[in-house]
Order: C-alpha cells, then structure tokens, then sequence
C-alpha cells in the first residue's frame, strides 16, 4: 500500500498535503510542463515555494519537464525506473496510459468524504470528465485552455455565408472547403487549422 502512494498523482493534490506535512517529513518530486510562454515556468515554481513555506515537513522539488509530451515521457521513465515523479502535471490524455502502465492512483483512494465533496467536486463537472474513468478520479484541472471561435467575416461573404452568423456545430451540411477558409479555432497562445487565414 505504502509504495502505491509515490505513484504518479497530480498537481493539484498538493492542497491535501498540508495534513500529511504535520504527521511527518514528505520530500516530493513535482514535474511540470509549460506550454505557453510568459512567466509560466517562474509562477508555477513560486506557487510550489510559497505552498512548501506555509507547509511545514513539506518538501517539494518543482522540476521543469518541457513540453506536455515531454513531460508525460519524463515521468513514465521515471516510474519504469522506479524513481517516479509523486507529483506530475500531464495531458488528461495520457491518464490511460499511466492507468494500464500502473503508475498512478486514484485520488478516491487518499481523500476523504469531506475532501471528496468539498475539493473535487467543487470543480466544474465538465472540467472533471477527462480526469475520471471507471468512477474514479485520476486528475484534478490545472490550467484549462479556452477554445475561442474566430471567423473571418469578409471570407464568410466571398463563400456566400452569412457574415453575421457565427456557425453553430461543425455539421456536415456545411461546405467544408468554403468555410476552411473562413474560420479559425483559437486556442490561448497558439493557432489550429489557420493555414488558410
């Protein structure tokens, strides 16, 4: 039971920490990515100094891993390795990986009815449907993008669509190749399916 603890977990189960700190020493390794520019990198390291400051017998090693993909690989060689990482912030994606590599554990199995009711579900239910499968949770919302639609109404106009109307659904009744062109999904920092804009 005791090796099952340093499985991979996440982030964010830094807050429950703070009872485990009083009871006795915790050194943790915590992998982070960034995948965006800015000050991110310097934040999340602040954020983790700040935490282990006001935590007592908390000792946290905040370690920059690259890129999301990077960092998923980085801590699953870690674990293969059997040094693995006991805090990771990774794709929801790669939860299934983690799952069937057996190197990560539930959050179920260390929070109790009031942590369950007061922490994870006091986060939105659709930001908690990646990190859950099989009635457990396995993840907890770190750092959510916003996807935002643009669209481009003088090519909406060219392609005799409604330059006023943003498109509701990705129907199939829509004419892909005209409205290729004429709208862009933003993500924070990054551009998808622009190469026409």
């Amino acid at each position: 039971m005791f090796p099952k603890m340093f499985k991979i977990a996440s982030v964010a189960s830094l807050t429950s920490l703070a009872a485990v700190g009083s009871a006795f020493a915790v050194d943790l390794e915590f992998y982070f990515p960034v995948a965006v520019g800015g000050a991110a990198a310097t934040t999340i390291e602040k954020l983790t100094a700040d935490y282990v400051a006001a935590n007592p017998g908390v000792n946290i090693e905040a370690i920059y891993a690259g890129s999301y993909s990077d960092a998923g690989v980085k801590a699953l060689t870690a674990a293969r390795g059997g040094k693995p990482p006991q805090l990771s912030v990774l794709l929801s994606t790669q939860m299934f990986t983690l799952i069937d590599e057996d190197v990560i554990v539930p959050f179920d199995d260390f929070v109790s009815a009031e942590e369950q009711e007061s922490w994870i579900n006091g986060f939105y239910p659709s930001f908690m449907e990646n990190s859950q499968t099989g009635g457990k949770t396995y993840g907890i919302p770190f750092q959510r993008s916003t996807p935002v639609l643009y669209w481009n109404k003088e090519a909406f106009a060219e392609a005799g669509l409604n330059p006023d109307a943003a498109p509701a659904n990705w129907d199939p009744a829509w004419p892909r190749k005209e409205t290729e062109v004429a709208i862009c999904w933003i993500v924070p920092t990054r551009l998808r399916s622009c190469s026409a804009w």
